[in-house]
């Protein structure tokens, strides 16, 4: 889909992922780092794998002028800086596209270049904070909780894919570059899906709610999304409407198949269930079967069987089992890379499967690039 783009990936992890994604839909994503960056780190091999490395400085003199070589045949740059920096010198789009005027730059900060916080630092822990994940995340009774593997630079970094994306569709019709302004906080803010809906048509600030979401039921009912099973945690809710119709005949029929307790369950005509109206005790005495139940299964046997009735619901996914998931193998997500130490490793390979086919990885070290050849340096 990008093939024959290139993009200049001079970001931090903020837009690692940018990079990443452009690079899976086939442009040709050079990753410009300092000398000293550490290519061995986990983290940079994840989010930089399918990136042709390339040393460069671009806050020295030399390798600014190198980098502006570069600018001259590059279609997308992206750039993580604040207002005010040195990095800000380097990357302003009004210099870059007296350059290049076709450039469009993909600027990532932590609040963006405008606006009161504008110059304001902040790590994942601030803006997951910033963006209101945390104030949804947690007990009702506890404080705010954040995700341990940082969030916020996964959900920056593709707001800034797509963000390229439309600009490149801009400039496919008008021929003109453009400044891209991704601002951290508010990508978390667009992955919160349901909280600012809430406010935006009842005025209601959603709070945390543990195991349990709310807004279902005119009675103030809350509903459990997360239950323990014999090796794990499962994903399940409480569905009104066609779809959780069937999901809750199929699961009282299969807990009749196991001789499980109905209770309540028996006597409810699914047809005419209307989760929005049902009381919190009437939820309570429900739920109390449904978790007796999901508690004898383990999370293989919720998803098999589940999916063999066409059931909503899911186990939530330690990184073991997505690295064990059949899924994922049968469609042949899993690539071998050899990174830039020299070692093997399996890496998650494209996102997309295009015509059929997932692109394949580039390998490291790979030959010189068009880039390369232009700046004069060598690619790692």
């Amino acid at each position: 889909m990008l093939k024959g783009r290139l993009v200049l990936d001079c970001s931090d992890r903020s837009g690692w992922l940018a990079g990443r994604l452009l690079a899976d839909l086939g442009a040709e994503v050079v990753k410009l780092d300092a000398r000293d960056t550490d290519r061995t780190d986990p983290g940079w091999q994840a989010y930089n794998v399918n990136k042709r490395p390339l040393d460069l400085d671009v806050t020295s003199e030399g390798g600014r002028r190198r980098f502006d070589d570069l600018v001259g045949i590059a279609d997308i740059v992206i750039a993580c800086y604040r207002p005010g920096t040195p990095a800000a010198a380097v990357f302003d789009y009004d210099r870059l596209a007296t350059l290049n005027p076709q450039l469009i730059v993909v600027a990532i900060s932590p609040f963006g270049l405008s606006g009161p916080r504008a110059q304001w630092k902040a790590t994942d822990i601030e803006l997951m904070a910033a963006g209101g994940a945390m104030s949804l995340a947690g007990e009702p009774d506890g404080v705010p909780q954040r995700v341990s593997v940082p969030q916020s630079y996964s959900w920056t970094g593709a707001q800034a894919a797509i963000g390229a994306l439309i600009a490149i569709n801009h400039r496919n019709v008008s021929g003109a570059g453009q400044l891209v302004d991704v601002s951290g906080q508010a990508s978390v803010v667009l992955a919160l899906a349901h909280a600012p809906t809430f406010w935006d048509i009842e005025r209601k600030e959603p709070t945390r709610a543990g195991a349990y979401v709310t807004g279902r039921s005119v009675t103030g009912a809350r509903y459990r999304v997360f239950w323990p099973c014999r090796d794990g945690y499962l994903n399940f809710v409480l569905y009104g409407g066609s779809a959780g119709r069937r999901t809750n005949q199929q699961l009282v029929a299969w807990m009749r198949e196991t001789r499980a307790e109905l209770g309540p369950l028996a006597e409810i005509d699914w047809s005419r269930f209307d989760p929005t109206r049902a009381t919190q005790a009437e939820v309570d005495a429900i739920e109390a079967r449904m978790q007796a139940f999901f508690a004898t299964l383990t999370k293989r046997e919720f998803l098999d069987g589940a999916h063999r009735r066409e059931m909503l619901g899911y186990p939530i996914a330690t990184v073991a089992d997505i690295a064990e998931d059949p899924q994922l193998e049968a469609r042949r997500f899993w690539q071998m890379v050899r990174g830039p130490d020299g070692v093997t490793r399996r890496h998650c390979g494209s996102f997309a499967v295009i015509d059929g086919r997932r692109p394949p990885l580039r390998v490291w070290p790979l030959d010189a690039t068009r880039a390369a050849t232009a700046s004069g340096e060598t690619v790692g």
